[in-house]
């Protein structure tokens, strides 16, 4: 694998940065980021009571299949740009081998920025704590400002926002537990586990939150190209980081409504502060407040550092404006991708939280989640020249669990974002023939 990671050097120009410790860091920033501390309210809400833990599990199930496939695909072909790459590269021998990379670069340019703008999102709401008037421009610009920078000093920053967003989930953890009131917590309205069409759209309402709050277990394979030995490193920070980010959510989302009651909780805009109030008083939810601005902070470092690496790569292979495949004449990082990226997440975290996670979520499972699984059956089928230096375990088992997961995640959706993701699907093949015609 060191000759193609040499070739992948020569041709990205991409430092290696990246080890174990960095990539974890970066994938948890980004899973945890300030997502379950705004989401809780949500995930409450859409199944009426403390039995939408089961949505948080279900979202771990399906966290884990699909992290095996990422894993297999991200140690086969180590560079930068993640399911483009995937999709490019699995699928260039057949009839598809151009249409799908460019549709996911299309959706793309839909999808990234409101999964970032959910971070400047939730930034806003935890400042509201303090001023009820203040948005959340600092976050953004801190953000682009940190990332724009070496590789080498990005994965030691990444470190330390790391280290902050543990020390804040710890401490609700280990406050949770301390208070912890089973009555409160288990306090099922009745018939809670009814088998009927609400229950079953409101746990596909569940578990797309919280696969949205589980979004990230795999950030670390859009910087494939600035990691050290990428084939070993990126499946154990995916499959590492999946299963620290599902302990720590069940355990805080138990202990928050262990101590404030579920149907408090969902009325709450900044549940956490009020949570450690309770607890300890009101300096408890100042200065949770601020830890949780840390972690909002770290996240959307992470998300903005691993998608302005995509535009970077699709431009390298043709696919995209040359313009973004420039690179900073010192820093050696994309920074026009960068740039752009980190102003249309600006104009997108004008929306609603809501809206902001339904829309990226079925935006994404058709071409990316779904392809991807996809991918794995053809990169096994077409292309043996290809080493694989990691295989889905029990395949093909993951891969039909991932695929019924996402698929039922799509179908459960309100109509307005299924008529939105198809929408987008069907203006991009349009946009593709126009930009083949183009070519030619």
């Amino acid at each position: 694998m060191n000759g193609e990671h040499q070739q992948i050097k020569q041709k990205y120009g991409l430092e290696r940065g990246f080890g174990l410790l960095q990539a974890t860091a970066l994938n948890m920033s980004n899973m945890v980021g300030v997502g379950p501390f705004i989401t809780i309210p949500l995930i409450i809400a859409s199944m009426g009571g403390p039995q939408c833990i089961v949505g948080w599990l279900v979202g771990t199930l399906l966290a884990m299949c699909d992290g095996l496939v990422w894993s297999e695909l991200a140690a086969a072909m180590p560079g930068s740009g993640g399911t483009y790459l995937y999709l490019k590269k699995s699928f260039e021998r057949t009839r598809w081998g151009r249409l799908l990379p460019f549709l996911f670069i299309w959706q793309f340019i839909f999808s990234a920025p409101l999964e970032i703008a959910s971070g400047y999102i939730g930034f806003s709401q935890y400042v509201s704590y303090f001023w009820r008037s203040m948005g959340p421009a600092a976050s953004k610009l801190v953000a682009i400002a940190m990332l724009y920078r070496r590789i080498t000093a990005v994965a030691r920053l990444t470190v330390v926002l790391w280290s902050g967003m543990l020390a804040t989930v710890l401490w609700v953890i280990l406050s949770g537990l301390a208070n912890f009131n089973a009555k409160l917590a288990f306090d099922f309205p009745p018939h809670a586990f009814g088998f009927s069409l609400g229950f079953v759209l409101g746990l596909g309402s569940a578990v797309r939150i919280a696969m949205y709050d589980f979004l990230g277990y795999y950030d670390i394979c859009y910087v494939g190209g600035e990691v050290r030995n990428p084939e070993r490193v990126i499946p154990r920070a995916i499959i590492l980081s999946a299963l620290l980010v599902a302990l720590i959510y069940l355990v805080m989302n138990i202990s928050i409504i262990g101590v404030v009651p579920w149907r408090e909780a969902i009325k709450s805009p900044f549940i956490a502060a009020e949570f450690m109030e309770r607890i300890y008083g009101r300096w408890a939810g100042v200065l949770i407040t601020v830890m949780i601005l840390w972690t909002a902070v770290a996240s959307v470092f992470a998300l903005v550092l691993g998608y302005s690496r995509i535009p970077y790569a699709a431009a390298l292979d043709g696919y995209f404006f040359p313009v973004f495949g420039r690179l900073h004449p010192a820093g050696q990082f994309p920074h026009i991708s960068l740039l752009v990226i980190g102003g249309l997440s600006m104009l997108a975290s004008l929306l609603t939280l809501d809206w902001v996670i339904d829309a990226l979520l079925i935006g994404r499972i058709l071409i990316q989640f779904i392809g991807q699984i996809f991918a794995v059956r053809e990169l096994r089928r077409r292309r043996p020249d290809i080493d694989r230096p990691f295989r889905i375990w029990l395949y093909p088992v993951p891969s039909v669990i991932a695929f019924v997961g996402w698929g039922f995640l799509f179908v459960t959706a309100n109509l307005q974002f299924i008529v939105f993701g198809l929408v987008t699907l069907v203006a991009g093949v349009g946009a593709f023939w126009l930009w083949r015609r183009s070519r030619s």
